[in-house]
């Protein structure tokens, strides 16, 4: 007897292997990232999105603060082209990664986004650094 689950047939392994590998080449998650930070060289920047005043507020330490909207060709040839940037906002009710991840993508850049942003990375029990910590 079918149910909302069965009803509809699960893609057979190949189509999995496609479907998640394509998926983690876009994101990872705050623990990945926390992980990561925790060695001396995680392989990639993690760029807090957010305004000045939010990154000052809190942020993920190591994090720099490059908000979406101040990224340009100029201001990202500070880091080597090849430089994985993975970028974070506030979490799932904001695109700000979303449109940071975008404008890398357009100037060729490496980019993954850390699915949560803050909210996420809160909700982890990481610490955070500023004055909300």
């Amino acid at each position: 007897m079918p149910n909302p689950v069965t009803e509809i047939p699960p893609a057979g392994p190949a189509e999995v292997l496609i479907h998640f590998g394509n998926k983690l080449a876009f994101e990872t998650d705050c623990w990945d990232v926390h992980e990561a930070m925790a060695s001396a060289e995680p392989g990639f920047v993690l760029v807090d999105v957010r305004g000045a005043d939010s990154y000052a507020a809190a942020h993920v330490t190591g994090a720099v603060n490059i908000p979406h909207r101040t990224m340009t060709i100029q201001r990202m040839d500070a880091f080597p082209a090849a430089t994985l940037f993975v970028v974070y906002c506030a979490g799932p009710h904001c695109n700000g990664a979303d449109k940071a991840a975008l404008r890398l993508a357009r100037m060729g850049r490496p980019v993954k986004v850390m699915i949560g942003g803050m909210s996420g990375w809160r909700e982890e029990g990481f610490a955070v650094v500023g004055s909300e910590t």
